[in-house]
């Protein structure tokens, strides 16, 4: 009995959300379709979405941001690509529908044999964890900065660049080395290391790199690892004028200059100048509190394509204006 009223259920729920979704029946022609209240159908719906009936994804599509890029691009002729995500007042969904873009544009792209480097953060984690089907690609991904000392930290370099050749196929290659290190002598060590070295130098050949844009931020992600303290973020900010930073590290401010901080070379991975020689890379900053690191990261010149809001280009091209 009970199973029979669950299939009812099911179908039920399944019925109302072909009517409204595929059908386009309005709510209001539903419930007296199926004689219950407007407000149980909107119930229902959403039962529908929770139960995985039905799936919502946002697709890119070109009208909504051409023009938005189109400006873009003539702000910034460097840029090859903006990838321009619809508005969300959600921070996790604005997240996913960025990364969705990205992974939509590395399973269109991606080719046999691509070197991909690989940066850290949640922006670039969430690429690798977008859900849905994609090509299977013998590509090689290397992770393009050191690893954290937080084990199984999901917005690891490493961690994200094995989620990724497991996504798209193909390897990953891990840098054994951390990303931070206590001063300048150490890391100059470290990168005489032959492991750590050769590793290195795969990824400064890479054809694509993917890093997420940081912004001076006391509650930042670098801050929470104990790379940087408070006081050093706000200092940067408040007296050096930096706006924000490339991959975790690399510091710059409002015009995309290189500022010399005491938060330099304690960091090990890719610098700005190695990013620049490589031929796509791919800033991804889904927050809209990124709005002016963005416009510093395009500054410096190393960027070739950015995947963010609309929100975001819309402040970036007023600040430009």
């Amino acid at each position: 009995m009970e199973k029979n009223t669950l299939a009812q259920d099911t179908e039920l729920l399944t019925e109302i959300a072909v009517a409204y979704y595929q059908d386009e029946i309005t709510q209001e022609e539903i419930a007296r379709k199926f004689g219950i209240s407007r407000i149980k159908v909107g119930r229902l719906l959403k039962r529908a979405k929770e139960e995985g009936i039905v799936e919502i994804n946002v697709r890119y599509h070109p009208v909504f941001s051409t023009r938005l890029e189109q400006q873009l691009l003539d702000r910034f002729p460097q840029l090859q690509r903006a990838l321009i995500a619809l508005d969300h007042q959600d921070g996790e969904e604005q997240r996913r529908q960025v990364a969705a873009l990205v992974s939509a544009h590395l399973a269109q792209n991606l080719k046999e044999n691509t070197v991909v480097a690989v940066g850290q953060g949640r922006n670039v984690a969430a690429v690798a964890d977008h859900p849905g089907a994609v090509p299977m690609r013998n590509c090689h991904f290397i992770c393009g900065i050191g690893g954290t000392h937080r084990p199984g930290d999901a917005i690891n370099a490493d961690h994200i660049s094995r989620r990724l050749a497991k996504k798209f196929g193909g390897f990953s290659e891990t840098l054994y080395a951390p990303a931070y290190v206590e001063n300048r002598a150490l890391k100059e060590a470290f990168m005489q290391n032959g492991t750590i070295k050769e590793t290195l130098d795969r990824a400064r050949k890479a054809d694509i790199a993917l890093v997420g844009i940081g912004d001076m931020n006391e509650n930042s992600y670098m801050v929470k690892l104990g790379w940087f303290t408070p006081h050093e973020i706000i200092d940067a900010s408040v007296n050096q004028g930096v706006t924000g930073d490339v991959a975790g590290y690399d510091f710059f401010n409002a015009q995309g200059q290189h500022v010399d901080t005491v938060m330099n070379d304690r960091v090990i991975g890719l610098s700005i100048d190695e990013l620049r020689k490589i031929p796509c890379v791919i800033a991804i900053a889904s927050e809209n509190t990124k709005a002016m690191a963005l416009l510093g990261a395009l500054r410096t010149g190393a960027i070739d394509m950015v995947a963010t809001s609309a929100q975001n280009i819309r402040t970036i091209l007023s600040m430009t204006q």
